[in-house]
């Protein structure tokens, strides 16, 4: 099973897997990481206005030699410099050296301003004018896209969210909500249980999957994603790596794997909400105690 396209509601099909350049900065950097990419056999490139790099981008394009249509291209308007979104997605292409973008999003729902019907039919505007081929969001929970779908003349394709066993339950309203109406899922930072949150309860259930696959934890966690339905995009300088995730495409998770994921990345968020809770709780215990060290110094009665 490879990362096959996925048709999306505006008729036109997305690569399953994109390689991201939120975290490549600007500069020689990025234009040399997206052009091992595309070399690797990348076909989808997901940027941003506030990645400030799409210039780079557009540079790593011209570099390949690659035609307009062998790349399937994603930016973001981002509200960057408080630039509108007629001026960003102009800025875009030109910056990207296309004529069109495959895929344009808003980055945020509270970029929706001054609401989220109004800057929708903005995006309908560019897609009709033909800067766009699709239009989607990012970020927007259930309600957001309630919204926006009560006014809008065009469904958004995407939506792209934060996605990984750790907050999966938390996200799957927005999942349910998006199959209802036809949007496809894009997913981000799903590899941050084995970057950023190592010696949780995912690690048992996806070392012991990996070693049966003869894989490796970060395949696992894609070949998830995928089984999730989502367009996955991810990122890394070793080229080994990208190697690695796009081979991760012929991973096939049985459904007990998937539920063991699912089951460990619940037990996950449940440890890190009642952390976040003692948080809150320690915070406002301190907050009180120095209030009360202040009235008493000042000598006032606080009962």
């Amino acid at each position: 099973m490879p990362w096959d396209s996925i048709r999306m509601n505006s008729g036109d099909s997305i690569p399953s897997i994109a390689f991201g350049t939120w975290t490549l900065g600007n500069g020689q950097g990025p234009i040399d990481q997206v052009m091992q990419a595309l070399d690797n056999g990348f076909n989808h490139i997901d940027t941003a206005q506030v990645y400030r790099n799409e210039a780079e981008v557009g540079t790593a394009l011209r570099e390949t030699g690659l035609s307009r249509s062998d790349v399937f291209i994603t930016t973001k308007y981002s509200g960057t410099n408080g630039l509108d979104i007629d001026s960003s997605i102009r800025n875009s292409v030109a910056y990207l050296g296309v004529q069109y973008v495959d895929l344009y999003l808003i980055h945020s729902p509270r970029l929706a301003v001054p609401d989220i019907p109004t800057v929708w039919a903005k995006m309908e505007n560019i897609k009709k004018a033909g800067l766009a081929r699709s239009i989607g969001v990012s970020n927007f929970d259930e309600k957001d896209l309630e919204i926006l779908l009560a006014s809008a003349k065009i469904k958004p394709a995407v939506n792209q969210i934060l996605l990984h066993p750790y907050v999966y339950r938390r996200q799957l309203p927005i999942l349910e909500y998006a199959a209802k109406h036809g949007i496809v899922i894009e997913a981000y930072s799903t590899l941050i249980p084995i970057t950023h949150q190592l010696g949780g309860p995912l690690d048992a259930p996806l070392n012991a999957i990996a070693s049966r696959l003869r894989a490796t934890t970060d395949q696992v966690l894609l070949a998830w994603a995928k089984a999730k339905g989502a367009v996955v995009v991810t990122t890394s300088s070793k080229e080994t790596r990208l190697q690695g995730y796009l081979a991760a495409g012929d991973i096939g998770l049985t459904q007990k794997d998937i539920d063991a994921i699912d089951a460990a990345g619940a037990i996950g968020e449940k440890r890190e909400i009642a952390k976040a809770t003692l948080r809150k709780l320690a915070i406002c215990g301190m907050v009180g105690a120095v209030v009360f060290a202040t009235c008493s110094y000042f000598n006032i009665r606080v009962y």
